[in-house]
């Protein structure tokens, strides 16, 4: 190599460099389903520290949205909570579901100081409610939707599903005051338009079961949707064709002795028809693990922990419908503090990340676009239902600072 090309690679390397977040010790090569599953690259940008964990998260760019309040418990100081919120958009209405339960105040905190502090929570008799609203923003009185749970057990809002053209609602049972044990089963709730009780009782969708997020379909046309079974292993269920009861499970990753403590994944289709799954880790390592699949879901690549930071919390995404993708997450790695929305335009980097909401306990989002707009609903101190309607051009037209 003369003088002249050895420059002209140093000079081609840096530039590379220059856009790309530094991973110490890690992979840094571009990942892909087939060819590189191991990569660690999640988020590049040249305004990516070399420690994403370093990333100034209040001072991110904000995203300027419409916000509401669905409900509001904080008047019971503690003694109710409000968790695992999902909205959707059927009949001419939006529809938002969230568990609704028993609360525990936390020992030396205070009943006005529970405000702004999570209470203990999954407890026993924990109900699902609902709301509608014809915007988004203005909505109706909470009703409840899937009646109380048998004696020892509660129910937790697991999303809604547009199945067959019926909308039905998705309900795990548990026996308090974990979601770990026996008695784990997944529900559906259809709705029953014009009649004395709004929802109805669909069926058993699958023993041992509690899904994170409602199925959508892969290229296969089949559903699928994650399931932790009573021990907390994560499995992939793959079907409903022939059934909305109708799945066969397939295992990804145990929760003990692995690297990382797997817990609500969420997936999705890349462009070249693979699916990606990303998970939460619960031994706080600080960032998003990722998994890939090049048959439909039936085998997973090893979960690999990359540079996308993470507090250890529940996260949803989706992709829009101009093809980019959105990750909306706790991206601080210390707190549940702010709310923000990541934007790729392959599904595999992310090159913006943006404010959404915070200065207080904000977490469990479920993002939604519909009609040119994103809804994100989340939890204020698993005490409040709230909405932020984002305009998809106003989120387009954000940018990342150069450092």
């Amino acid at each position: 190599m003369t003088k002249q090309q050895y420059t002209a690679f140093l000079l081609a390397l840096l530039t590379v460099l220059a856009g790309t977040a530094v991973v110490t010790g890690q992979d840094k090569a571009y990942p892909d389903a087939a060819k590189n599953p191991q990569s660690t690259l999640m988020l590049a940008g040249s305004w990516v520290p070399g420690d994403p964990h370093k990333i100034d998260f209040q001072s991110l760019p904000a995203v300027k949205g419409e916000h509401a309040i669905v409900s509001d418990v904080r008047y019971a100081w503690g003694m109710k909570v409000h968790q695992h919120n999902y909205i959707t958009f059927y009949d001419g209405l939006y529809w938002i579901m969230w568990s609704d339960g028993p609360g525990i105040q936390r020992e030396g905190v205070s009943a006005k100081e529970h405000r702004g502090v999570v209470p203990g929570h999954d407890r026993a008799g924990q109900l699902i409610s609902y709301s509608t609203s014809p915007d988004g923003l203005n909505w109706s009185e909470p009703r409840d939707l899937a009646g109380p749970p048998d004696d020892g057990f509660g129910w937790i809002a697991r999303g809604f599903w547009i199945y067959n053209g019926e909308l039905l609602a998705l309900a795990t049972r548990y026996q308090a005051p974990s979601y770990r044990g026996d008695g784990l089963q997944l529900h559906a709730f259809r709705r029953v338009k014009g009649g004395k009780k709004e929802w109805q009782h669909r069926g058993l969708v699958y023993d041992n079961a509690m899904n994170n997020f409602a199925p959508k379909q892969i290229p296969t046309g089949e559903w699928m949707m994650s399931r932790r079974d009573k021990d907390a292993n994560v499995h992939m269920m793959i079907g409903g064709v022939n059934g909305f009861d109708k799945w066969e499970s397939f295992p990804v990753i145990s929760y003990s002795g692995e690297e990382l403590a797997a817990e609500e994944p969420y997936w999705w289709v890349l462009p070249d028809g693979n699916l990606v799954a990303f998970f939460r880790d619960n031994k706080k390592s600080g960032y998003l693990f990722r998994a890939f699949s090049t048959d439909n879901g039936r085998t997973w690549s090893r979960p690999v922990k990359t540079n996308f930071p993470d507090a250890g919390s529940k996260f949803s995404g989706l992709r829009l419908k101009d093809g980019r993708y959105v990750l909306v997450s706790n991206s601080h790695p210390a707190k549940r503090d702010p709310l923000t929305i990541a934007v790729s335009d392959d599904g595999l980097v992310f090159n913006k990340l943006f404010y959404v909401a915070g200065g207080r306990h904000v977490d469990y989002p479920h993002v939604y676009e519909h009609d040119g707009q994103l809804f994100i609903a989340f939890a204020g101190a698993k005490q409040t239902v709230e909405v932020i309607k984002v305009g998809i051009n106003d989120l387009s037209a954000l940018t990342m600072p150069s450092k």
